[in-house]
Formats: C-alpha cells, sequence, structure tokens
C-alpha cells in the first residue's frame, strides 16, 4: 500500500505490489499494486478535456476556412459547385435509414393489421399493458444474478479514517455477531488512531474495532459493535480450482457498494509480492501471497472484498492489482487491466482462526535465507537446526520442486512454502549452484510467528 494509501501494484511472479500501488507500473513478471486501498471520493474524480465551445452555426472547433481557389482574387465569390441529382442523395439516405431501422420496421409490421374496411389500423407499444413483476428472487440457478442476491449481504464496505490518512475498502463477514475479514492493509490504512466504520449491503452502519491484523499474509480481522443477526459468507476451498473457471468479484471499487463484477480463474499459485505491508520493521518477512489471478475487474477499493465461485461460496479474499503506471496513459493511473490478485481462501481461513483466538497468526517456514528477488531459489544460508539443514539441503542450493510445484524465483519458494501450515510435510528437489545432482528429500515445516522467519 503506497504511503497515500492507494491501491496497491502487484506483481504476477514476482509481485512486488510494493506498497503494491494500484498505480505503478506493472511489469510482465513485476509489481501489483493492492486492488483493496481508495481514497474517499476516488469514484467522482474523473476528468474530462472540453472541447471548444463553437460559434453559433458551427460545429465543434469553430468556423471552417475560407474557401479559396488558385488565382481567384481576395474576397471574389468561389464558383459554385456543380448541382449533383437530388434523387440519387435521397435513395442513398433512404437506404442508410433502412438498414438502421430495419429491426424496427420489421416488429411494428408484424403487430399491423387492416381492418375490414382496408385501412391499417394503428398500434401502440404504450397502449400493452405492464407485464406481472416477478419476484426478483427467483433467479435462475448458478447465475450471477443468484449468487450475486446469495452474497452481497455478506460483503461490506469499510472505511477508515485519522489525522494523517483515510480511505475506504472491502470486508467479508465472518459471523452473525460482527466479525468481519478484510486485509490488513485496509485496517491498518489510516495509522494509529484510525477509526473504522464498517456499512452493511441494507444501509446501516457501525464503528469497528482491530481483533488481529497479520502483515505477513495482509489479513486482519475486525469486529463490529452493536450488530446482530448478520449474515456470514460461506466458505468454499481453494484446494480444488481450476483455471477456467468462473468466478465473481464483490466489494467497493472507488467507494462503490456492492459492486458486482465477473471473470474466471486465469492462474493459480501465482506468487505476489505486497511489499511495504510488512509495518515498520525493516527486517520483518516480506509480504508475498500465493494468488489466485482473475481478470474479474478488481479496482482501488476492493481489497478485502470477496471473490466467489459459482455457487457463492468463497474461495478468495481480492487484495491487489496489476496496473499500468504513471506515464502509460498521460500520466495518469489506471484502473483494472484485467489483471486481479485474491489471497486463497484455505489460507484465509487458517489465519483468521488464529487471529481470532490469538490475535496474531503463524506461518510456515523452510528455514533458509534467499533473496526473494532472484530469478532462482539459491539457499544463501540453511538456519542451524532448522527444517533445510535438518533434511541437509546445504548453502548454495538451488530448490527447484516443492512436491510436483516448480519453483523458479525466491518468491515462488516463499509463496508455496505459506501456502502450507507449519507441520506439514513436503518434498523439496534441488540441484547445486552449477544445476546439477539433482536431489529429493522430505522437509517438516515449522512455525514461525509473523515478526520473523523464513
Amino acid at each position: 500500500m503506497t504511503e497515500d494509501f492507494q491501491n496497491r501494484n502487484v506483481e504476477p511472479g514476482k509481485a512486488d505490489a510494493s506498497g503494491p500501488r494500484p498505480t505503478e507500473q506493472f511489469p510482465v513478471a513485476g509489481h501489483a499494486e493492492h486492488a483493496a486501498w481508495a481514497a474517499p471520493g476516488a469514484a467522482h474524480q474523473q476528468h474530462y478535456q472540453s472541447q471548444p465551445f463553437p460559434e453559433p452555426g458551427h460545429g465543434f472547433g469553430g468556423p471552417p476556412p475560407p474557401h479559396t481557389m488558385p488565382g481567384a482574387a481576395f474576397g471574389a465569390q468561389p464558383p459554385q459547385p456543380p448541382k449533383r441529382p437530388f434523387r440519387a442523395g435521397l435513395v442513398a439516405g433512404a437506404v442508410a435509414l433502412a438498414l438502421v431501422s430495419g429491426g424496427i420496421g420489421g416488429a411494428v409490421g408484424a403487430l399491423a393489421t387492416r381492418s375490414d374496411d382496408g385501412r391499417a389500423q394503428v398500434t401502440n407499444a404504450l397502449d400493452a399493458p405492464k407485464p406481472n413483476v416477478s419476484n426478483a428472487s427467483n433467479a435462475p440457478a448458478g447465475s450471477t444474478q443468484a449468487v450475486a442476491q446469495k452474497v452481497l449481504p455478506s460483503v461490506v464496505m469499510i472505511k477508515v479514517a485519522s489525522n494523517r490518512a483515510q480511505g475506504e475498502g472491502s470486508g467479508v463477514v465472518l459471523s452473525s455477531d460482527g466479525l468481519i475479514l478484510t486485509n490488513n492493509h485496509v485496517a491498518a490504512g489510516g495509522g494509529a488512531g484510525a477509526k473504522m466504520e464498517v456499512m452493511f449491503s441494507d444501509g446501516s452502519s457501525a464503528p469497528a474495532t482491530l481483533v488481529g491484523a497479520d502483515p505477513v499474509s495482509d489479513l486482519a480481522v475486525i469486529k463490529v459493535q452493536g450488530k446482530s443477526g448478520l449474515t456470514p459468507i460461506e466458505l468454499g476451498t481453494s484446494a480444488n480450482l481450476q483455471v477456467g473457471q468462473p468466478v465473481i468479484a464483490i466489494g467497493s471499487p472507488l467507494g462503490l457498494a456492492g459492486t458486482v463484477t465477473t471473470g474466471i480463474v486465469s492462474a493459480l499459485n501465482r506468487p505476489v509480492s505486497t511489499s511495504g505491508e510488512g509495518g515498520q520493521n525493516p527486517n520483518a518477512p516480506q509480504p508475498v501471497i500465493d494468488a489466485i489471478q482473475t481478470d474479474a475487474a478488481i479496482n482501488p477499493g476492493n481489497s478485502g472484498g470477496a471473490l466467489v465461485d459459482a455457487s457463492g461460496k468463497l474461495i478468495g479474499i481480492n487484495t491487489a492489482i496489476a496496473s499500468l503506471g504513471v506515464g502509460e496513459l498521460g500520466g495518469q493511473q489506471s484502473g483494472s487491466i484485467g489483471l486481479g490478485f485474491a489471497i486463497p481462501v484455505d489460507q484465509a481461513r487458517r489465519v483468521a482462526d488464529e487471529l481470532i483466538k490469538n490475535g496474531h497468526a503463524t506461518y510456515a517456514q523452510i528455514g533458509i535465507k534467499l533473496r526473494p528477488q532472484d530469478s532462482v531459489a539459491l539457499v544463501l544460508e540453511a538456519t542451524p537446526d532448522g527444517p533445510a539443514a535438518k533434511a541437509g539441503i546445504p548453502a548454495g542450493s538451488i530448490i527447484t520442486k516443492l512436491d510436483d510445484r516448480p519453483i523458479d524465483s525466491g518468491e515462488a519458494l516463499i509463496a508455496a512454502v505459506r501456502s502450507h501450515q507449519p507441520g506439514d510435510k513436503v518434498k523439496i528437489t534441488y540441484t547445486d549452484e552449477q544445476g546439477n545432482n539433482p536431489k529429493t528429500v522430505e522437509v517438516t515445516l515449522t512455525g514461525a510467528p509473523a515478526d520473523g522467519g523464513r
């Protein structure tokens, strides 16, 4: 998230939404912006370039230049152009009109009848009786309409404000008594002492307080005050997602609450770095998520909102977007370009549960030091008595696989490890520094607090 709490930029594969700013330039394997944080009122800050106001009788841009002919004296009347056959122009115009109104003519013709005396009877669509209004809840099962009706009551808009900053994001209802899951960069966006207000789909609102936050996963849980009978979102699973399956994103882009957009799962296991969300500690672990990539439109303000499947079950928390940066579009920042990223629900569910119970979360680690931005996962050092060292992985090794998942960068390894839970056993394939002598060993991942470790 940027310092002014605008959306974040993320990079697929390498994803460094450092402070993922929604407006930062997103290289092909680059940074992403948080789709999450939008400055209030952003939806109304569009600018349009006005055209010069025309003189009476002239089109935009003013009167046409004076007409002159070669050799004609200044001020002389130019010769009149040859007259065109009026009939030809009329016929051409009639053809164009017929093409445009052909559909209407066909429809009206179908309604026209003739009376007994041979005169055509006139019918008027305005005279037809109003259709019966069916109940809107009768949406076809599995349709976007049905999913929206199911999920909208479980998605909220979150406003955060302090003396230093203010912004807007989204969240999903976890419990009927007001537990809300959102992004850490939304909940922490206003800084220390910020006030949070949650707006619900029925138009009501309530203040909220922080329950727990995890900068590493970029997730937070807040609790609204004085609310009951809320509709918790139905949790699905991200374990069996398939590229190409339809998804729906719901949130509050640019402060437009209850916005529904559709798309597909574009890719899975996309390492996305949301740098800048790790707090003020420069030694804190870099936030890297094992993201679901989608082309559903996600914009600033969508952060913390829902990504659901065709049955309305939560599969991800929308977190970041890639966008064209300043200079790509005449100095203006762009919104969605079809590259959005969400935290898988299986990871979000585990972290949310820990935040609610303990106020903080842990994450899996393999016990090595590496450079996240490297194009290979080169082990600089194996932590003594750590999981990698115990498995015999030496410094200088290049890790190429975690289970069956290819690893092609430091961030890819971080994302793959953090997609697991502490205590999970994984198979690590590695080579020497020259890429030779591949070996596969079993590693038992350990847990680390959110303030250190990898």
